[in-house]
């Protein structure tokens, strides 16, 4: 068919094109090499949509031709259009996708997972050829297998408990059955055997352990000292497991990371902290603080009800207490301090940045010297970005910084930098860090009804 006739044919809106497209589809395999060149033709002037919407309609006939273009993508456009109609084809028998699990290209591999991972426990019967990606040469199609199998679901336990227990079938994949066992079901999936081991694992890091910086999104509490048993009955914390560092920093950015709905995913455990430089940090609340709040009309009003109130009580036991927050995706960050059971300072930068109800308490000591996030410098001049690309990010932050620094006008701090100043700053941990105890992780009452959440740990 000729690509100019085909590009007249398919320009037009949504709508618009509607007849054609069902035409081309009516086609079937005669017309599936140019409507694909004209799909990762980025240049051409039809939407994309529609070139992938006739392809994914035909079906099957397009699987072959679809799978090369993922595998001779000469741009990341080409390659995103044509994975997309790749993993979404019409097609009765997902196992058509079968034998590109051994296509020589890692992309087209990884799209084909995704296919089987998407049909959840509809793809239980093709377990059996999903294996050997567990030891795919490539981590992306290893990782790929093993969210698959999770996606699968209960159904796929008994194959990879079988792997575990079995003579390896090939490099890495009693390695990735483990993983996978842990992605679908937590440590209620894995075999006391597997339990055992990783506990001697944790037993022999923990003592070498080097601290590391943590990935920061979520909230956290500070209080002096190390009693751990304390916190554990502040909190309602039970069956407390002795982790590395790096695993209650997993867990904790596995769990206010996860997309998984199921109840209690989120309000089951807690990452309790060693002492760290004096100080115990307490990684996620209660399950009825986390219940108060996630079923909460207005959260953003709750949750300063509930970091008051944890605060305050902490204090009355452990002289002082502190609460931090920060997103990693849009630069919310607050702080809460209390001391001798009253709260002294409670800021959060995007309720302050509405109402003074977000910036209640007087200034706090460990602020001096900074601008706090919702405050705008003020005296820069007009014309401070006059010859600067606009676009160029690098370029218009070193302007600003200049500015600032030609100004002395001050930083603007974060959570983090009120913590590293009142007791330890988590994302600022390494060798100087002075470390005593262990981390714990621990059960909510939540966690302790229904167990912990799904997810592979870094140990």
């Amino acid at each position: 068919m000729d690509k100019a006739a085909l590009t007249d044919e398919l320009s037009g809106s949504w709508d618009d094109t509607r007849a054609a497209r069902d035409a081309l589809v009516a086609q079937g395999e005669a017309v599936v090499a140019a409507v694909l060149d004209v799909l990762v033709d980025v240049g051409s002037p039809v939407d994309w949509t529609v070139s992938a919407d006739v392809l994914t309609r035909i079906g099957e006939p397009a699987l072959g031709p679809l799978a090369e273009a993922v595998a001779r993508a000469e741009s990341s456009e080409a390659d995103r259009r044509a994975r997309w109609a790749l993993a979404r084809l019409d097609v009765a028998d997902v196992g058509v996708y079968g034998p590109l699990l051994k296509h020589p290209r890692a992309p087209v591999r990884v799209v084909a997972l995704s296919v089987f991972q998407h049909r959840g426990e509809s793809a239980a019967g093709y377990l059996d050829q999903l294996v050997p990606s567990l030891g795919d040469p490539d981590p992306d199609v290893r990782q790929r297998a093993v969210v698959a199998f999770g996606a699968i679901g209960p159904r796929a336990v008994p194959v990879l408990r079988r792997l575990r227990l079995g003579p390896a079938t090939g490099p890495r994949i009693r390695a990735g059955a483990l993983e996978a066992l842990a992605v679908g079901g937590g440590p209620a999936a894995i075999s006391d055997r597997d339990l055992a081991a990783w506990r001697r694992l944790t037993r022999i890091r923990r003592p070498a352990e080097i601290p590391e910086p943590l990935h920061l999104c979520g909230s956290w509490y500070a209080v002096p000292g190390a009693d751990q048993r304390a916190l554990l009955e502040e909190f309602g914390l039970g069956d407390p497991e002795p982790v590395t560092l790096r695993t209650g920093a997993s867990a904790w950015n596995h769990d206010h990371h996860n997309w998984d709905r199921r109840p209690h995913a989120s309000c089951a455990r807690v990452f309790v902290s060693p002492e760290l430089d004096g100080w115990t940090l307490v990684f996620g609340d209660s399950s009825e603080n986390t219940h108060r709040i996630e079923g909460s009309d207005d959260p953003e009003k709750t949750l300063p009800q509930v970091v008051r109130r944890r605060c305050a009580d902490l204090s009355r036991r452990f002289g002082t207490a502190q609460w931090y927050g920060m997103s990693c995706g849009d630069g919310w960050t607050a702080w809460c301090v209390a001391e001798d059971g009253h709260v002294v300072r409670h800021y959060d930068a995007f309720a302050a940045a509405e109402s003074e109800a977000g910036d209640t308490g007087p200034p706090h000591p460990a602020e001096s010297g900074f601008l706090l996030p919702h405050q705008h410098p003020a005296g820069l001049p007009d014309d401070m970005y006059d010859g600067v690309d606009l676009s160029d990010a690098e370029a218009f932050g070193a302007r600003y910084r200049q500015v600032r620094e030609e100004l002395g006008i001050p930083d603007t701090c974060d959570a983090t930098d009120i913590a590293a100043r009142l007791s330890v700053d988590p994302g600022a941990l390494g060798p100087h860090t002075r470390v005593t105890g262990t981390a714990l992780l621990a059960l909510t009452a939540c966690g302790r009804a229904h167990g912990h959440p799904s997810g592979a740990l870094r140990i």
